[in-house]
C-alpha cells in the first residue's frame, strides 16, 4: 500500500500570529460582557440572575420551579398505599443498569407472613449515587413499577458511604406510590 504524504498549507504573516482570531474573540467576550453589565444577558430574568451574566445565584435561587417535565433525577424505592415494599427482587434493574451501581440482594419472605404467595423481597438493596448516570433504564424495566426516579439533584455526601443509598433509605426519600401493583394483585 502506497504511503502518500500530505502538506500542511503555508499560512501568511497575519495567519501565522494568530492577531485576527485573537482580536474576534477578545471583541466576542466584550459585547458579551457589556450586555451582562446593562442588564440585558440572555435569559437572566428566567434564571432569577442578578443581571451580571446568566449564571443562577444558586444557594438562594433554585432549579425546582424550571425542571421540565422529562427531567430524570436520583432513583428511589417506593412502597404502596399500605406500606408493603413494590419490589420482587427480580434483579433486572441490577442487570440492566450500565454503571452498575445497584447492587440488589434477594431475600425470601417467610411462610407465616399473610403475603406470602410472593416468592421473594429484597433483602438488602443499595445504589451508589456516584456510579449512578441517571439514564432511567432502572424504572423503564421494572416490572412491579417499584423503582422511580424522582425530581431531585441535590444528592449530597461527605464521604463515599454516605453516598450509597441502602433500601430504607430509598424507600423514606421514594415514598408511597398508588396504582395496581402486580406483586399483590390476586389474579396472578
Amino acid at each position: 500500500m502506497p504511503v502518500v504524504k500530505l502538506q500542511r498549507p503555508k499560512l501568511n504573516f497575519g495567519e501565522s500570529i494568530y492577531l485576527l482570531a485573537v482580536a474576534k474573540g477578545f471583541l466576542i467576550t466584550l459585547t458579551h460582557a457589556i450586555k451582562s453589565l446593562r442588564g440585558k444577558s440572555a435569559s437572566a430574568k428566567s434564571l432569577a440572575s442578578s443581571g451580571l451574566g446568566v449564571t443562577m445565584q444558586y444557594p438562594e435561587h433554585r432549579w425546582d420551579e424550571h425542571l421540565p417535565e422529562y427531567y430524570r433525577g436520583a432513583p428511589a424505592l417506593v412502597t404502596d398505599e399500605q406500606g408493603r415494599e413494590r419490589c420482587v427482587s427480580c434483579q433486572l434493574c441490577e442487570f440492566i443498569c450500565p454503571p452498575k451501581a445497584i447492587h440488589i440482594t434477594p431475600g425470601e419472605i417467610p411462610s407465616n407472613d399473610p403475603w406470602a404467595k410472593v416468592e421473594k423481597r429484597p433483602a438488602a438493596f443499595e445504589i451508589d449515587m456516584i456510579r449512578c448516570i441517571y439514564c432511567g433504564m432502572c424504572e423503564e424495566v421494572c416490572p412491579e413499577q417499584a423503582i422511580f426516579l424522582r425530581k431531585d439533584y441535590l444528592i449530597t455526601g461527605l464521604n463515599r458511604a454516605d453516598m450509597v443509598h441502602n433500601k430504607e433509605k430509598l424507600l423514606a426519600i421514594g415514598g408511597v406510590r398508588t396504582g395496581l401493583v402486580n406483586k399483590w394483585n390476586e389474579l396472578k
